[in-house]
């Protein structure tokens, strides 16, 4: 078979933007996702506080044992 334009190689340009195509899409869905998950009130955030409040309950419960224990 004969290819046409032998001398033109479009592969790269092609190539070069399919990969910027994808790089935007997937910058913004990742924009998205964070807009969706860090509004106030929103579920990530309930998430992370409640995993914060976990840490400081225990903490807390663990210096109240050990203060306990030198009585």
């Amino acid at each position: 078979m004969l290819k046409r334009n032998r001398g033109v190689d479009n592969s790269k340009t092609k190539k070069k933007g399919q990969s910027t195509v994808e790089y935007i899409v997937l910058v913004t869905a990742v924009v998205g996702a964070l807009i969706i998950f860090l509004q106030s009130g929103g579920t990530f955030q309930n998430a992370f506080n409640g995993i914060l409040n976990q840490g400081t309950n225990s903490m807390e419960t663990m210096s109240d044992r050990i203060s306990n224990s030198y009585n």
